[in-house]
């Protein structure tokens, strides 16, 4: 019985020697003697979507005093297309901004003083929407910058998804100190480069995730206590003091502390923000011709919307002269600012930007 058994294990081991000799040779027939033949490489993993204009998330802070003076203008403008990734944060309510705004008006309990715990709890309130979104970039502006939004895409399409990004202009030419509280009473010396909130700052969804213990809920306004500076100061001090990032610093943002004279009008479809204000009673502005005065247009930045015709009917666009610039009835800055059509809206239209004629003689005339 035991030798049955044997030599049937030994038949079946003698069966599956031979198959196994059989099917080398057989596979080793089909490729060349010495060629080691290798899987496929599995194709590579697709990158991230190209950036688009709804992938970035805006936010304009503003307090009520500035409701007229200041945030209609930039609903009137730039606003009116980025409408849907551009959000309002206040300190009261309004019923006229709520209705225009809907949920993109953001009422913070914050105080409309203009104190640092005033101004970086609505910092605040923007990271933490920012967060909420799920977007790819947070921008923060005030409600006296006005965004091109073309060249805030073209600037941010630059970065690569994989870096930690921080970019904006620093309103000093050296780094700010502070003093960083440390155990037993003792404390120090920090030194960074922040963003001037004034030009406005943009920061990447994977840079912002690693601010959240520093920066989310109710832990800026610590932070910004902590270091005794304003809400733009205390982004830098997150980034660069407790991530070791840095700022990526850009000419093409402004603010209301540069002389802003020295901007030429040829450089303007090119810059990501501008702004406006008053230096020692005079008004410290872009320099740029057109039918609107200086009182009707202070910021001298407002595209303006013939009232004949309502932006979102006709797109009737009056737009001023820039002087070195031979028109802007041209492809390059109609396109600029969001239009891709304007011989198509030039047909439709002249009859309304009559009262423009002297800035296009050679289009109306």
């Amino acid at each position: 019985m035991q030798r049955r058994l044997l030599r049937g294990l030994a038949g079946a081991l003698l069966t599956l020697l031979c198959m196994g000799l059989l099917s080398l040779r057989y596979h080793s027939g089909l490729f060349p003697q010495g060629v080691r033949v290798t899987p496929k490489p599995s194709p590579p993993s697709p990158g991230p979507p190209e950036l688009q204009m709804h992938d970035i998330f805006i936010a304009i802070k503003t307090t009520w005093a500035f409701h007229h003076s200041r945030l209609e203008l930039l609903l009137d403008t730039w606003v009116s297309r980025t409408r849907e990734q551009t959000f309002v944060f206040t300190d009261s309510s309004d019923e006229g901004l709520q209705e225009r705004l809907g949920r993109h008006l953001v009422v913070t309990n914050c105080s409309a003083e203009h104190s640092h715990p005033a101004l970086s709890c609505k910092m605040a309130a923007e990271f933490d929407a920012f967060l909420a979104s799920g977007l790819r970039w947070f921008c923060h502006v005030d409600d006296d910058n006005y965004v091109n939004p073309r060249a805030l895409l073209q600037l941010l399409a630059t970065f690569a998804p994989a870096r930690d990004v921080y970019v904006g202009r620093p309103s000093l030419n050296r780094p700010i100190h502070a003093s960083e509280p440390q155990p037993r009473n003792h404390t120090r010396l920090v030194q960074f480069w922040f963003a001037t909130g004034g030009a406005g700052f943009c920061i990447n969804r994977k840079l912002a995730l690693k601010m959240v213990p520093w920066a989310s809920g109710p832990r800026f306004v610590d932070t910004s206590t902590l270091i005794r500076l304003p809400d733009d100061c205390t982004v830098g001090y997150i980034i660069e003091c407790k991530l070791g990032g840095r700022l990526q610093p850009s000419p093409l943002f402004h603010s209301h502390l540069e002389t802003l004279q020295l901007l030429g009008a040829a450089q303007l479809p090119e810059q990501v923000t501008l702004s406006y204000g008053v230096f020692e009673g005079k008004l410290n502005v872009i320099k740029l011709q057109g039918p609107f005065s200086p009182e009707e247009d202070p910021s001298r930045l407002e595209v303006r919307t013939h009232p004949e015709a309502p932006w979102k009917k006709d797109l009737a666009i009056c737009f001023r002269k820039v002087t070195a610039m031979e028109t802007l009835w041209s492809s390059s800055t109609l396109q600029t600012w969001g239009l891709h059509e304007p011989e198509l809206i030039r047909q439709h239209l002249i009859g309304y930007v009559r009262p423009c004629s002297k800035l296009f003689p050679d289009q109306f005339l």
